[in-house]
C-alpha cells in the first residue's frame, strides 16, 4: 500500500461551500474511490485554505487516478472542484495536487530498529533501506519540482 500526502490551495472566499461539498460526498463518487482502490482517505484545510489531503492506495497514485479518470462520477466531480482551487494551471484538482515526501512513518522506522537489534525483520514487513529511492520517491520529486502530474 502507498501512503500519499498531497496538497492544494483553496480559495478562501470559497471555504465554506467546499467544506460543504465534502460534508455530503456523493455516494457513487465515495463508492468509484474505494473501488479505485482509494483508503483511509482525509482532507485537512487551513483558515487560509492551504488544503493537505492524506491518502493511502491499494497499488500506486499513478493506478488509482487512472482508474478514477476511468469514471463519470470523477468527470463530474472534479469539473465541479475544480473552480475551488488556485494554481491549477488547467488540470483537474485530483490530478494537479503537490505531491509531498515523506520523510517519516512511524512503523517503517519500528520495524528497521526491530530488524537491527534482532538481524531480522517483523513478521510481513521488510525494513526500509535508507539508499531505497522507489519510483513514487522520484515521482514525488518531480511533483515537488513543479511537474504536477
Amino acid at each position: 500500500m502507498q501512503r500519499v500526502c498531497f496538497q492544494l490551495q483553496v480559495k478562501p472566499d470559497r471555504l465554506a461551500e467546499y467544506r460543504e461539498r465534502h460534508a455530503a460526498v456523493w455516494p457513487d463518487m465515495l463508492e468509484a474511490l474505494h473501488a479505485s482502490g482509494w483508503r483511509n482517505y482525509s482532507l485537512f484545510v487551513r483558515p487560509d485554505g492551504l488544503l493537505v489531503g492524506y491518502v493511502e492506495v491499494t497499488t500506486t497514485i499513478e493506478d488509482a487516478q487512472a482508474a478514477m479518470a476511468a469514471t463519470e462520477v470523477n468527470a463530474r466531480w472534479q469539473a465541479e472542484m475544480g473552480e475551488f482551487f488556485v494554481d491549477l494551471d488547467g488540470a483537474a484538482p485530483d490530478t494537479g495536487f503537490l505531491q509531498l515526501e515523506e520523510v517519516f512513518h512511524l512503523e517503517d522506522q519500528l520495524a528497521a530498529a526491530t530488524s537491527s537489534t534482532t538481524g531480522t525483520s517483523a513478521p510481513g514487513t521488510t525494513a526500509p533501506s535508507p539508499t531505497d529511492h522507489s519510483d513514487s520517491a522520484a515521482a514525488a520529486s518531480r511533483r515537488t519540482e513543479g511537474d504536477p502530474a
